[in-house]
């Protein structure tokens, strides 16, 4: 489980549930683009450029073995594209990049994995957008699927066909305009979803949250050789 958990939050990063979110039955389907422009606004003014941190619930599936994973713990995004995420449960390591470098720390396998984060996050794979959400607008298409009376359902498609990402869902709190759930699905069908709480946004977000030292002795993987 645990290789299950750093692959997906790493090369998807969201990761994704049993399936994509589904729609409200309440909710009217398609309402089309003229409706979209005006969610995309709020959105850009909500996130983009703005620093934040959140506390999230993970919950990955294998669709082909018909295995669910499920982690959690805090994240914090500062433009353009830092991200850390600590992981707490169900055991404690941390994925940090400084838009360069992506490090994964393993504490108690005195591991730490270190690899490009272009490859992974680059085009805002997974949940990398949340990072720099001008790459909404410049990596995908994007489709208003649902909407009801409290929140909104996108559909996200990278211009860009990977296998390791088809599509991205967010759904939207329509009082607040947060982000609440970020749902991943792959090409094979797995996929992952990240329900964010808590969100906290900050001006002046400590940029050494970014960085990452490895520690004297720690065995030391290169994902990119």
């Amino acid at each position: 489980m645990k290789t299950i958990r750093i692959i997906t939050a790493v090369a998807i990063l969201a990761i994704s549930l049993l399936c994509p979110m589904h729609s409200n039955a309440n909710g009217v389907p398609d309402h089309g683009q003229k409706d979209l422009q005006p969610i995309m606004d709020a959105l850009m003014e909500r996130y983009a450029g703005r620093d934040f941190s959140a506390d999230f619930h993970q919950e990955s599936t294998l669709s082909a073995l018909d295995i669910s994973d499920t982690a959690g713990g805090t994240a914090w995004f500062k433009h353009p594209g830092r991200m850390r995420w600590e992981y707490r449960f169900p055991d404690r390591h941390i994925i940090v990049t400084d838009g360069d470098t992506l490090w994964i720390h393993r504490p108690e396998e005195n591991q730490v994995v270190k690899g490009n984060a272009a490859n992974y996050f680059g085009d805002g794979k997974g949940a990398g957008f949340l990072s720099n959400f001008s790459l909404i607008a410049e990596a995908f298409d994007v489709r208003l699927l649902n909407a009801n009376l409290t929140h909104w359902r996108l559909k996200l498609v990278p211009h860009e066909k990977h296998y390791e990402l088809s599509a991205i869902y967010l759904e939207i709190n329509r009082e607040t305009t947060e982000i609440e759930r970020v749902v991943t699905e792959n090409a094979f069908g797995d996929t992952t979803t990240i329900t964010l709480e808590n969100l906290s946004f900050s001006s002046d977000m400590d940029a050494s949250l970014f960085e990452f030292e490895i520690p004297g002795g720690t065995d030391i993987i290169y994902m990119d050789e």
